[in-house]
């Protein structure tokens, strides 16, 4: 494990700690651009008076984003931080992504604190979180070993399947998954891994099969094709999707967008991004990258207000962090304050 603690200078009101961790997965977990065994994220607390506020991101290759710069970001902004700058000063000085993500949630953990306040409060939210029903991700696998991860799933009401490249294979994947658990409601995440010409034949298919939501078909940057396309199954939005820039544009290419705080570089952003959302009539799935507990707790927030919920990380990993979010079978509850919040 990796840990430089970083101590503002004295005469500084904050103190700002970073930490690189590994937590195991429980086996493996495949997409369609590769398979991992492990899940890395980094830790940033920032404490002021005594109180110490926590945020949790995962530097993902797929936005150019990996361990080491996500660190340096972090530490770039410790004397801005440490001297006691806004959340709002944050949005400005870094762009989103990964890193500004573990120190705008640490941050909003932190003037909780101080305020003597939940975060939902801070955030003007109306009312208190409530449990919510999450997906569970089924990895990609050969359709046998799919059906088996369905048939251990069944049980579960909203099952998440990880595709590859379109075609009779995925089919078979579908087919399977269906085969394994009948009852449970469906979407896949083809992970860009679809060529544009797959995507309708594809989405007839999955009609067929009961599947409710195709998550990002095709590349992101192929994915004009998708412009007043008629599908049967509505279309959702993620590595297309990140923060509120470019909103616009994926109207009329996505029914749906996957908001995740790593993209939106944090919470701030993404209730901007939610609120955008339903203006333009798209419709959200709250997601997350594989990570612990602590990364989940801010995306509770905005889960509160959308249409699918995809909050299953830890669910997927061998052991979570201390004071875990509570989870019984797909229903998820809202943090405890010694969590976060």
């Amino acid at each position: 494990m990796f840990r430089p603690r970083l101590l503002a200078p004295s005469s500084q009101m904050r103190e700002i700690t970073v930490e690189a961790e590994s937590w195991p997965i429980a086996g493996a977990f495949t997409i369609s651009r590769g398979s991992k065994t492990e899940a890395r994220v980094v830790v940033v607390t920032v404490t002021e008076m005594g109180l110490t506020g926590r945020g949790e991101c995962v530097p993902y290759a797929r936005y150019n984003e990996n361990e080491k710069d996500v660190i340096a970001a972090i530490k770039a902004q410790v004397q801005a931080i440490g001297e006691g700058m806004s959340r709002e000063d944050l949005q400005r000085a870094m762009p989103r992504g990964a890193a500004r993500n573990a120190l705008d949630c640490a941050l909003w953990d932190l003037e909780a604190k101080l305020a003597g306040k939940e975060v939902w409060e801070m955030a003007q939210l109306g009312a208190a979180p409530r449990a919510l029903t999450t997906a569970y991700t089924l990895s990609l696998g050969t359709a046998a070993e799919m059906q088996e991860a369905a048939k251990r799933a069944s049980h579960r009401p909203l099952l998440k399947l990880k595709l590859g490249e379109g075609g009779d294979e995925d089919i078979a994947r579908v087919e399977a998954v269906r085969a394994g658990a009948p009852n449970a409601a469906l979407i896949v995440d083809a992970n860009e891994g679809w060529k544009p010409e797959q995507v309708l034949p594809m989405a007839h298919e999955l009609a067929r099969l009961g599947v409710s939501l195709i998550e990002q078909p095709v590349p992101a940057a192929e994915d004009e094709v998708l412009r007043g396309i008629d599908s049967p199954v509505p279309l959702c939005a993620d590595e297309s999707a990140h923060g509120l820039e470019g909103m616009k544009r994926l109207v009329g290419l996505y029914d749906f967008i996957n908001v995740k705080l790593d993209k939106t570089g944090g919470l701030t952003e993404a209730l901007s991004v939610m609120r955008c959302a339903k203006k333009r009539n798209l419709r959200v799935m709250v997601g997350c990258m594989v990570a612990t507990s602590l990364a989940m707790a801010p995306a509770m927030l905005i889960a509160q207000q959308a249409d699918y919920v995809d909050l299953d990380g830890p669910l997927l990993l061998a052991k979570d962090r201390e004071h875990a979010l509570r989870y019984e079978s797909s229903l998820v509850y809202p943090p405890e304050r010694a969590l976060w919040g």
